[in-house]
């Protein structure tokens, strides 16, 4: 994994923070899957029970982007977030 991307995906992940107003939950549940595949790789763990949605659904997206490498994960995250921030300046 090259520094440059890392450094570049570290910085997506502060400046998503400063967006004037947060996403709406969809993009926040992608923001979620990407960062976590990024950082983790592959979804861990047995899937959350039918009653804790909110968990379960964060589960989903991550496990959705099974096999994708943290490499690819974290450019789909800059990607997103770059993304998100030319929208904020509109």
């Amino acid at each position: 994994m090259s520094e440059e991307l890392k450094a570049k995906f570290e910085q997506a992940s502060k400046d998503v923070t400063q967006l004037s107003e947060a996403p709406d939950a969809q993009t926040k549940l992608r923001l979620y899957a990407l960062y976590k595949q990024a950082s983790e790789g592959d979804c861990k763990g047995s899937r959350p029970g039918m009653m804790d949605f909110i968990v379960r659904a964060k589960y989903d997206a991550w496990k959705a982007l099974e096999g994708t490498s943290q490499e690819q994960a974290m450019q789909m995250y800059i990607d997103l977030v770059e993304e998100l921030k030319a929208k904020d300046k509109k």
